[in-house]
């Protein structure tokens, strides 16, 4: 368990600020950034990963999109497509999966 920067994991300010709204639980990026129990803070709030896992494409459902600040896969789809230049969707692509959630304070 290691404390990371937030922005090794959150590639910028705006899914910084989605995840202190809460709209956006995971996020899936192209390789590992983080290790289950890791901690990264943004503005003042710690966030803990639960969970990394690889997938694919592929396997990625309507909920995944929704905990990723997206209406639906569909608009996740169109969302990563305009913020890659090269980016096409292949269903075998592997992901990988980093869940997270605002740290509890101890007591």
């Amino acid at each position: 368990m290691a404390t990371i920067d937030a922005g090794d994991l959150l590639p910028n300010e705006r899914v910084e600020q989605m995840a202190l709204a809460g709209t956006l639980t995971q996020l899936h990026r192209g390789d590992r950034y983080a290790d289950e129990g890791d901690t990264f803070d943004v503005d003042g709030t710690t966030f803990v990963v639960t969970a990394v896992d690889e997938r694919s494409l592929g396997d990625l459902t309507d909920a995944d999109a929704r905990a990723e600040g997206s209406e639906d896969l569909d608009a996740y789809r169109r969302r990563l497509e305009a913020v890659h230049d090269s980016f096409e969707w292949d269903d075998e692509s592997p992901v990988v999966r980093h869940r997270f959630e605002r740290q509890r304070s101890e007591e």
